[in-house]
C-alpha cells in the first residue's frame, strides 16, 4: 500500500511542478522533492521524467474517454447526452485549468512527438464519441443536420477560451479560476451558454 501510495504522491507532485514551470523547468530532483520520493523511485515507477509525464497525460485523457462513454451508453435521448458532455467536459476543463494549459501549451510546442501524437489521438477519440451523439439525435430527428465537427469546434473553443481567459467574459472583473466562487460563477454562466447556444443551433426549424 505504501508504494502505491508514493507512486501516486510522485504523480500529484509532477502534475503540479509541470503545470507551474513546464515540463522543461521541472527537475526529476524537484519532483521528488515536492512528493517526498527518491530519485530511485521515479526511476523504479516512470524509468524517466517523461515516463511520468506521460502517465499523467495518460490518465487524465483517458478518464474522460471513460466518462463520454459511459454517457454515450445511457439511455436516454442524444439532447440529454450532449448536455451531459457539455457539463462534464466544461466543469472537469474548468477545475484543472492548469494541467489544460499544460496540456494545450504541449500541442503547439511540438517538442516531445511522442506526447505530441499521445494526446492528438486521446483527442480524435473523445471527438469520435461526440460526434456519434449528434449523429444519433440527426437520425433520430432530434437534431437538423449541421457541420458535425464545426459544431464540437465551436464548445470546445469557447471552453478552451474561458479557461485560458476567464476575464473576457467579464471585462470589468477580476476573475480567477483559483478562486472557488469565482470558479463557480464562471462554470455557471459557461454551462448555461454552451447548452443553450448547443440547443438553439441544433432543434430542428419549424
Amino acid at each position: 500500500m505504501e508504494k502505491t501510495d508514493k507512486k501516486t504522491d510522485i504523480l500529484v507532485a509532477a502534475e503540479k511542478l509541470f503545470c507551474e514551470y513546464g515540463f522543461e523547468g521541472t527537475s526529476t530532483r524537484q519532483i521528488a522533492a515536492e512528493s517526498g520520493a527518491n530519485m530511485a523511485m521515479i526511476n523504479y515507477y516512470f524509468g524517466s521524467k517523461m515516463g511520468v509525464f506521460q502517465e499523467i497525460m495518460e490518465d487524465r485523457v483517458m478518464s474522460f474517454k471513460s466518462q463520454l462513454n459511459q454517457i454515450k451508453e445511457e439511455n436516454i435521448p442524444a439532447k440529454e447526452k450532449l448536455l451531459k458532455v457539455i457539463d462534464k467536459y466544461a466543469s472537469r476543463i474548468l477545475n484543472n485549468a492548469n494541467f489544460h494549459k499544460m496540456m494545450h501549451r504541449e500541442l503547439s510546442l511540438s517538442l516531445r512527438p511522442e506526447v505530441f501524437d499521445q494526446i492528438k489521438a486521446a483527442m480524435g477519440q473523445n471527438l469520435l464519441v461526440i460526434e456519434d451523439i449528434i449523429k444519433e439525435g440527426i437520425d433520430a430527428g432530434d437534431f437538423r443536420p449541421v457541420d458535425i465537427r464545426m459544431t464540437i469546434v465551436s464548445v470546445m473553443g469557447t471552453i478552451s477560451m474561458v479557461t485560458t481567459s476567464p476575464n473576457k467574459i467579464a471585462p470589468d472583473s477580476n476573475y480567477d479560476l483559483e478562486n472557488e466562487k469565482d470558479r463557480e460563477i464562471i462554470k455557471t454562466r459557461l454551462i448555461d451558454h454552451l447548452q443553450e447556444m448547443i440547443l438553439t443551433h441544433l432543434t430542428p426549424k419549424k
